[in-house]
């Protein structure tokens, strides 16, 4: 993480002194590489920090770090949308330069994940991490904890013992590689992708750019405020649930939305009927899909193979993000395709899919430590039968570390 932001300050000095469209180009290949480390490394990290009841709420604050970034990316291009000089955008590459070095910084001070340090046996330093992230409260056992550790990682080599990135196709892995990445491909072909053109919708309703932009402020503000609900609704509904009921609301109101373009061109409300669709959306996505993903992806994926098996997920939503930023861009053009706001029809069908197949396929770690997980997901227990499932990881405990004694 510490070299990714190294290199990004560096790259943000090819996006400020561009001189042609070739450096821009080049700026944008080469923070392609640290961008890939902050999609990545975060979740993990995250998910291994932190007790099981404080999970949810650190995993789905990067889900926060990302609408509070959109929230800036427009006001500052708000501020920059009136200028007609090399400043109109040369400040916006300029604000970035404000956020490495202060994150570079805590990353210096933050301690290593205390399950990096016990996959390489170093308990020692895993003890010395654990007491880093923890108050100093007299009840606490970190030995306990890092025997807990220690379990749940033998557990995981009895099962698999590789942990190279073909591991994640081979046994009861395959399985949860496939979950954690459809999460992450729900989330691109959920219809989100229409949030983005929320400032193009309203130029189409006869708004002036500028005020486009203010109600932009106003839809990645409530963004923010979903995730904050999502915190109190995940604790209690659970994460299956949330993303159902989230692809729900999204599906209905995608429906909504391409209902609306059959409106006369003439009829205004209707064009401003579907900029208020687009912002109750971006609220639910934000309440549900947006945040939920985060954690699911972090508590699905085996602790030994977690780096990799997000690593996979995250680029086949890179892969699936730009087809679908080149399909809406085909979509709304009305040189192309020209569908308009129907389109909203075409991504409730893909939302749909979504939604089926997250039914049968999401499972419910609501509440489950590491160990149950991998017992639940190893006895092959139906995704819809996870949260009423009793489990005990320790009921074989002496056959793992026997299995493990011999390898």
């Amino acid at each position: 993480m510490v070299s990714a932001l190294t290199a990004m300050i560096g790259v943000i000095f090819l996006f400020f002194f561009a001189v042609n469209i070739q450096m821009l180009l080049a700026a944008e290949i080469l923070a392609g590489i640290p961008w890939g480390v902050f999609q990545t490394l975060p979740a993990a990290y995250a998910s291994e920090v932190c007790p099981v009841v404080l999970r949810p709420y650190l995993t789905t604050f990067i889900n926060m770090c990302w609408v509070f970034g959109q929230f800036v990316a427009v006001g500052v291009n708000r501020g920059s949308i009136q200028r007609d000089d090399q400043w109109a955008w040369r400040i916006p590459f300029a604000v970035q330069w404000a956020w490495p070095l202060p994150i570079l910084i805590g990353c210096l001070f933050a301690p290593e994940s205390p399950w990096w340090h016990v996959r390489r046996g170093n308990l020692s330093g895993a003890k010395r991490a654990l007491l880093r992230l923890t108050s100093s409260d007299p009840t606490f056992d970190p030995d306990a904890t890092i025997a807990m550790i220690q379990h749940t990682n033998e557990l995981e080599m009895s099962a698999t013992k590789g942990t190279r990135y073909r591991d994640c196709f081979k046994g009861v892995n395959l399985r949860r590689t496939e979950v954690v990445c459809g999460v992450w491909l729900v989330q691109t072909l959920c219809g989100q992708n229409l949030m983005g053109y929320f400032a193009y919708f309203c130029v189409q309703a006869g708004l002036p750019t500028v005020r486009s932009f203010d109600l932009s402020l106003v839809q990645y503000a409530l963004g923010v405020i979903g995730t904050l609900g999502s915190w109190y609704l995940m604790t209690i509904a659970g994460r299956r649930t949330l993303h159902l009921a989230g692809l729900t609301s999204l599906f209905t109101l995608l429906i909504i939305t391409g209902s609306l373009s059959f409106a006369p061109d003439s009829n205004s409300a209707a064009k401003w009927a579907i900029g208020v669709m687009l912002i109750i959306f971006t609220f639910c996505y934000d309440f549900t899909i947006g945040p939920v993903t985060y954690c699911l992806v972090s508590e699905l994926s085996s602790t030994r193979l977690k780096a990799k098996t997000i690593v996979l997920a995250r680029a086949g939503y890179n892969i699936s993000n730009i087809v679908v930023n080149v399909l809406t861009n085909y979509q709304l053009n009305d040189t192309a395709w020209d569908w308009s706001s129907r389109s909203a029809y075409f991504w409730a069908g893909t939302c749909l899919v979504c939604l089926v197949w997250s039914f049968f396929r999401m499972p419910e770690p609501k509440g489950r430590t590491y160990e149950e997980l991998d017992v639940l997901f190893e006895k092959r227990v139906s995704a819809r039968k996870f949260a009423d499932t009793v489990v005990d990881p320790y009921e074989d405990v002496v056959e793992v570390r026997v299995d493990c004694a011999k390898e």
